[in-house]
């Protein structure tokens, strides 16, 4: 799609300087990449569907890299969703990963990349989806594109209305605990997109195998705004 390249191109300029998404700098050397990937044998072992088990192996996986936040998940094929009906059903499930995910204590601030406005928002409350959930609007050189923060605190969406004006760098949300934000581990899913398919207060944060070629297409790489160098 053009959209999307030039879209792709506008947002990495470096003469665009988008705001922090959190207070903690993803480019400090306590922030380290995690696998969700078969690539990782720990996962093997792993209970997942515990919820207070699988925070406590997102906390050992962050200590053997001695870090504090960890990042990464655009386009993995993950194996973690095995923990929640919500990714599978009689169809193909699904496994492939569309956004960003931020994994880093609840009650955390999230602020807005850029300005925008509100496009909608509401509590996807299955278990394994994403929670309190919060979509903004955006427009670079009559380009429309949308972010999403997923696995947010309730709190979160008090106050907030369609439509509503956001600056760069506001404060937009919290990062939820479980299970209010979808029954994860804290951490924040970010995406970046150019169409939502006529969608409201949700979008797919993870699609099937035999879909990733049309998810492609609208799910931009969220880095293009967080630049952090521990992704690729």
């Amino acid at each position: 799609m053009e959209n999307a390249s030039q879209l792709t191109t506008l947002l990495s300029a470096p003469t665009l300087s988008p705001a922090s998404i959190l207070d903690h700098d993803l480019n400090a050397p306590d922030v380290a990449h995690l696998d969700f990937t078969a690539n990782n044998p720990q996962l093997l072992q792993a209970e997942l569907r515990d919820t207070s088990q699988f925070e406590q192996f997102v906390a050992e996986m962050l200590a053997q890299k001695q870090a504090r936040v960890g990042i990464g998940g655009y386009f993995e094929n993950r194996v973690i969703y095995r923990r929640s009906e919500h990714f599978g059903g009689a169809g193909e499930s699904r496994s492939i990963h569309l956004g960003v995910d931020i994994w880093a204590p609840a009650g955390l601030p999230i602020y807005a990349p850029l300005a925008g406005t509100v496009h909608s928002f509401q509590d996807n409350a299955t278990f394994g989806d994403y929670g309190p959930t919060l979509l903004l609007a955006h427009e670079l050189e009559g380009i429309p594109f949308y972010t999403l923060y997923g696995h947010l605190s309730r709190t979160s969406l008090a106050g907030l209305s369609v439509g509503m004006p956001v600056a760069a760098g506001a404060q937009i949300a919290t990062m939820g605990p479980y299970p209010e934000n979808g029954d994860w581990p804290p951490h924040l899913h970010f995406q970046l997109m150019t169409d939502l398919l006529g969608k409201s207060g949700d979008f797919p944060g993870v699609c099937a195998p035999s879909e990733e070629r049309f998810y492609r297409q609208i799910c931009l790489d969220p880095n293009v705004l967080l630049r952090s160098r521990h992704l690729p």
